[in-house]
């Protein structure tokens, strides 16, 4: 019997070894693929991110033409504004007070710095400014 026990207990011993190298197998292929699996992972997710960081970009640069193509836009409307203006504003700085121009109101204050000197006497000075009147 005795004899017996030691076969079976080395048979015990025998499947526990086995059992424990299957088991190290086991986890040591497993490992691997775990760490496969994480590499493979890790490659989809970089790829996803330059995917990403491509889209953002085109999509930044979208936004920039779009903005770009709005000032534009404002910049037109302002220019037509002021293109519309031009006119308006020459027709009121034409006529200074009482209706005479700039130009009229110079020639005036010239003749009448000369009649003051007595460059003009004063039939000459009304005469000038009834020319410049009209």
């Amino acid at each position: 019997m005795m004899m017996r026990r030691r076969s079976m207990a080395r048979g015990v011993m025998r499947t526990a070894a086995t059992t424990a190298v299957v088991v190290g197998t086991a986890k040591a292929v497993g490992g691997a693929m775990d760490s496969h699996a994480a590499n493979k992972q890790a490659q989809q997710q970089g790829q996803y991110d330059d995917q990403q960081a491509q889209a953002d970009q085109s999509a930044q640069m979208q936004q920039q033409q779009y903005e770009m193509q709005q000032m534009q836009a404002q910049m037109q409307q302002m220019q037509q504004q002021a293109a519309m203006q031009q006119p308006q504003m020459a027709a009121a700085a034409a006529p200074a007070a009482g209706g005479i121009s700039d130009e009229a109101m110079a020639k005036l204050q010239q003749l009448a710095e000369l009649h003051k000197q007595g460059i003009l006497s004063d039939a000459e000075f009304e005469s000038a400014k009834q020319k410049i009147l009209g």
